[in-house]
């Protein structure tokens, strides 16, 4: 029996690109995390993942995270402010309304047909 074929298993086919894309990923990081395990990874692979463990990297994904989170607040702002200008516009019409300016334009087309 080959090294490493005791936990392989079939996984059903992605449905989507991003899933494949996921499969792939995780079948990688498994060949690296054996090949780390057995001595046999290649320094690329050893760099990369010292790479991942420094302070720089992590202040790099904590400063990405940030900005995801600003740019989801700032679509959040521009969604809002579209629904207090909608808020306003229907505001303004009600007030037109109550105001009267539709009953008197109804009113004085009764007065003409007299």
């Amino acid at each position: 029996m080959p090294k490493g074929s005791g936990n392989s298993r079939r996984q059903a086919p992605a449905e989507t690109p991003e899933a494949r894309e996921q499969q792939l990923i995780n079948l990688a990081m498994n060949a690296a995390e054996e090949k780390l395990r057995n001595g046999t990874a290649s320094n690329s692979i050893i760099v990369h993942f010292l790479k991942l463990g420094t302070a720089k990297a992590e202040l790099e994904k904590a400063k990405l995270q940030a900005d995801v989170e600003l740019a989801e607040a700032k679509t959040e702002g521009i969604r809002q402010q579209a629904r207090i200008e909608e808020l306003y516009s229907k505001a303004i019409e009600g007030m037109k309304t109550y105001q009267g300016n539709t009953f008197q334009e109804e009113y004085y087309d009764d007065e003409d047909d007299s």
